[in-house]
């Protein structure tokens, strides 16, 4: 932590509303990125899940889908969605967001929405290590580079450490987002839970503004 103003995005990249929400973070980077740092702290919604996912789950989690499309029409691919044998462990993903920011820290948000976008609207396994170093290759990262890093201790260590943060913090659902105006300073909560730019927006010009 430093003095700087940081908003921190607390998010999941297999978070059906973290989905919902990429338009609204995307619309926050493109508005306040050279006036505050923004930065994304990996979440841990269902991290070492070991079981298949059994029907009663599957259609549980398909409704909450639907209801994100309803509400932010975010597009998402339901035929065939999550089959028969589907591991929903959201380690693998967080850790690859981390290995990326490790090779290339620009790459973050736009790999960690690619792994949103393969999931949700293109039906891909992002649980699975070859289409995460497929995806990260569609950044400009080498494949062998990216399992590399992928692989290491230490970046398994930073991915526990991002979920041991977030329980800190008092997160306890996503998408959060957290207004920090410095070192050990009380955030402010932006959002928990989606909300659209346009709610959000007078929020953040304010505690621009007061900071």
């Amino acid at each position: 932590m430093t003095s700087q103003r940081i908003l921190w995005y607390f998010a999941d990249p297999m978070c059906s509303w973290c989905w919902g929400f990429a338009p609204v973070i995307s619309a926050i980077r493109d508005a306040y990125a050279d006036r505050v740092k923004i930065a994304l702290m990996l979440g841990g919604l269902r991290p070492g899940t070991t079981e298949p996912m059994m029907p009663k789950g599957r259609e549980e989690i398909l409704q909450h889908w639907r209801d994100v499309h309803r509400m932010t029409g975010q597009a998402f691919i339901f035929d065939g969605a999550l089959p028969g044998g589907f591991v929903y462990d959201t380690e693998p993903p967080s850790r690859a967001v981390i290995a990326v920011g490790e090779i290339s820290p620009e790459a973050v948000f736009p790999y960690f929405k690619s792994v949103q976008e393969a999931f949700y609207a293109h039906g891909r396994n992002v649980v699975q290590t070859d289409t995460l170093a497929d995806l990260a290759q569609q950044h400009n990262i080498e494949s062998r580079l990216f399992l590399d890093r992928f692989h290491s201790e230490a970046v398994r260590n930073k991915t526990r450490t991002h979920f041991e943060i977030t329980r800190q913090s008092g997160v306890r659902g996503f998408p959060t987002v957290l207004l920090q105006d410095g070192a050990g300073a009380t955030g402010l909560m932006l959002t928990n839970g989606y909300r659209p730019f346009a709610e959000l927006q007078p929020v953040i010009e304010n505690w621009l503004a007061a900071s």
